[in-house]
């Protein structure tokens, strides 16, 4: 029977704390909300969840900033916190909505909850109010509210550890780093610091393994550069708050190092064998004792790979169908948005009408090519478990010799072969753009609208590629090919212009700030007043027994 590796019996360690950990406790006071107003919230989350366009596992915490920057939306618009915030209240409120919402587990969730998330918000608090900025007697105010944002934004990503923390995910990012850091090798040796390389690997395995985003990525960086970030006082979060704009400014200086894509390019070829592993770990839920006995039988082992890899492959398609709607449906309500609110009287004021034809085409060409390039995306071929089978049984079990992974560090030169590399993307941009363009003329769609509608296509075509990207997650060869070859030429290069206009897309959302300023706080004090109501009613009528 093959022996387990070192790093193997760690994760099963782990895991199993984890399972422990997560237990309910006996006779504990658990929060809970009303069933009719949970519903009506529960509602309007989905809705949010349409127009905010976030990946799934990245919709609580989105919650949790949007309640976050609600509650504290005098301090976001320069003009201070508001008199005297009380953590008290706003902890126990922000976890109530959050149940209200469906984002977590009606009665589930203990009361002692609200005291962490009170402490967290202490801090938080703290910090805006003594950063460097709040003493600055004349700060950009755009500088300001980007800050408060992204203060915000981490402090989210502790609320929801605190609410539901990630133990076994924690610990699969752990293992994983630390053999990326064994088989990771740079040339020349020391071209950057191990430290440096540590950081990147790290980074790089958040993104590839669980897709997280910069704010967790951040808030990770901060407990790894301070052991102590979950119970800072005094002395320390003083020293914090004074320094936290050079902490910020250090950590978006690693996510912008320029081997960065390197690090991320190795690390999502081999994290589908992390993936199934911790799907592996899954099936042993109820009774993770047992784990290290099973997978140390090499056929008991393929016989799990197996089982998840099929399982993971099933709901593959539904998954990603379900992303292109939710992906889709926030395009169409923001198409829809700039064709009645911008292009309608643009065209009626310029060229006298908009005719049927064009609202057709104007609306339906971005969903029907999210549709399309979905539908381009193929299963993995069937060697594929094969392949996957072998890699997993590399970490599982002690081997002499590792694989080693190579990143050359090279000086850019300017050459003519790279300078008809850069032709040939400049090309494939204008090929892809010139086509978008064409089909919109064809329809007659006025020329003030052709701009507008050319962007949401880019926005589009991004959406796809990364719906795309996701389709990989169980495959471990890389995907090659002409057909790829000739998808990547013609959509990579209008891809990056979507990236861009998304993520400013998220920054002033339109349709997000108006549901946020006009519907969100009515509809939640008009929630919070029923679930009062309520449980008036229900005391009155135990009364009466």
């Amino acid at each position: 029977m093959p022996e387990l590796s070192p790093a193997i019996q760690k994760l099963i360690r782990d895991y199993q704390d984890s399972c422990l950990k997560q237990q309910p406790e006996e006779g504990v006071i658990t929060l809970r909300v009303d069933e009719i107003t949970s519903k009506v919230a529960s509602f309007y989350e989905k809705i949010r969840q349409i127009v905010d366009w976030k990946e799934e596992h990245l919709i609580r915490k989105t919650a949790i900033e949007r309640a976050l920057k609600r509650r504290l939306i005098s301090e976001l618009s320069g003009f201070g916190l508001t008199p005297d915030p009380e953590p008290k209240e706003i902890a126990e409120s922000l976890i109530l909505e959050l149940i209200r919402g469906g984002h977590f587990p009606n009665d589930q969730i203990p009361q002692e909850k609200v005291g962490d998330v009170q402490k967290t918000l202490e801090k938080y608090i703290y910090i805006l109010e003594n950063n460097p900025l709040n003493g600055n007697s004349s700060p950009n105010l755009k500088e300001k509210i980007n800050f408060y944002s992204w203060i915000l934004e981490i402090a989210a990503c502790e609320i929801e550890e605190i609410l539901a923390p990630p133990l076994k995910e924690n610990a699969l990012i752990e293992l994983m780093t630390s053999l990326m850091e064994e088989r990771i090798v740079i040339n020349p040796e020391g071209a950057i610091s191990d430290e440096e390389k540590k950081i990147q690997i790290y980074i790089a395995v958040h993104r590839a393994l669980f897709h997280l985003d910069s704010p967790i990525i951040s808030y990770h960086l901060l407990e790894y550069w301070y052991p102590q970030w979950g119970s800072l006082s005094g002395y320390h979060l003083a020293e914090i708050a004074k320094n936290i704009l050079s902490i910020r400014d250090a950590i978006e200086g690693h996510f912008s190092h320029p081997l960065s894509s390197e690090f991320l390019v190795i690390c999502e070829r081999h994290d589908t064998v992390y993936r199934i592993l911790d799907d592996i770990l899954g099936v042993f839920s109820e009774d993770p004792s047992v784990i290290s006995k099973e997978i140390s039988k090499l056929e008991a082992l393929r016989g799990l790979i197996k089982r998840t890899y099929n399982k993971r492959l099933s709901t593959l398609k539904a998954r990603l169908f379900r992303a292109a709607i939710y992906s889709t449906f926030s395009i169409f309500i923001a198409s829809g948005f700039s064709l009645f609110v911008i292009e309608v009287p643009l065209a009626r004021l310029f060229y006298g009408r908009f005719n049927l034809i064009a609202i057709i085409v104007d609306i339906a060409v971005p969903t029907l090519l999210m549709f399309f390039l979905v539908a381009l995306i193929k299963p993995p071929p069937e060697r594929n478990l094969s392949f996957l089978i072998a890699e997993i049984q590399k970490v599982v079990y002690q081997r002499e010799e590792r694989d080693i992974y190579e990143i050359k560090v090279r000086k850019k030169k300017r050459t003519i072969v790279g300078f008809f590399v850069t032709i040939m993307y400049i090309l494939g941009f204008f090929l892809s753009l010139g086509a978008t363009v064409g089909v919109f003329f064809l329809a007659r769609i006025p020329l003030t609208s052709v701009f507008i509608d050319t962007l949401n296509v880019a926005v589009v075509i991004f959406a796809a590629l990364v719906i795309r990207e996701r389709a990989k997650e169980i495959t471990v060869e890389e995907e090659t090919g002409f057909r790829t070859f000739l998808i990547d030429t013609l959509s990579v290069p209008i891809a990056k212009l979507g990236q861009r206009i998304a993520e400013t897309w998220k920054e002033y959302n339109v349709v997000s700030v108006f549901l946020t300023a006009l519907v969100d706080m009515p509809l939640l004090t008009f929630i919070e007043f029923v679930d009062d109501w309520n449980s008036l009613l229900r005391e009155k009528k135990a009364g009466m027994r």
